[in-house]
């Protein structure tokens, strides 16, 4: 059985990941979460946690949010670890700029997980269009929904309505392409 492993900054991802991933893994294939106390955490620990992870056939993936770092000096930091930690084939996602950038890309699923109407609607504007562009998402989403967004519980409503589809948020979409490619080189191996 081949695992995947994801190392992730915060809570609110797992959660997120929780809804999204059952329609994407095909049998046979199980998840762990080893979720951080913030980037801070994830980046000072992950060498040994990689390092001692033993598990035969575990595939990792690190999720970290952009903020206000720069995508391509978060992520060569990240490949350094990975490679430091004898996992050079870690698959390093960076959300940008937070994953409420994601859910900001597809209001429909914000909609149905909060039950707020009509907010669909407004995925026309400007902002919700290329929602990676956002400087502070958490801070829109909340707005947009009235405070009733609230980050974990938030993410694990919204988690299983994101579109997998969905390609306002580049970011969002090569994660997800990221994830296909992984997950398609596990069926290939173990047919």
């Amino acid at each position: 059985m081949s695992q995947l492993v994801f190392l992730l900054e915060e809570a609110s991802a797992e959660e997120m990941l929780k809804g999204l991933l059952p329609r994407l893994l095909p049998a046979g294939v199980s998840v762990r979460f080893i979720t951080f106390e913030g980037k801070s955490d994830l980046e000072s620990n992950l060498v040994r946690r990689l390092r001692r992870y033993l598990v035969p056939n575990a595939q990792f993936i690190v999720l970290r949010d952009k903020d206000a770092g720069d995508c391509r000096a978060v992520k060569a930091r990240l490949v350094q670890k990975c490679i430091e930690a004898n996992r050079p084939n870690t698959l390093i996602r960076i959300a940008c700029h937070e994953i409420e950038s994601w859910y900001l890309a597809d209001l429909a699923a914000v909609e149905r997980a909060l039950e707020i109407p009509n907010l669909s609607s407004k995925q026309g504007q400007a902002k919700f269009r290329v929602p990676d562009n956002l400087s502070n998402p958490v801070q829109e989403l909340e707005r947009l929904t009235n405070n009733r967004y609230q980050k974990v519980r938030g993410s694990r409503d919204i988690g299983p309505h994101l579109d997998l589809e969905n390609d306002r948020s580049r970011s969002f979409a090569v994660f997800i392409a990221g994830l296909r490619r992984l997950i398609q080189g596990i069926q290939t191996e173990n047919p």
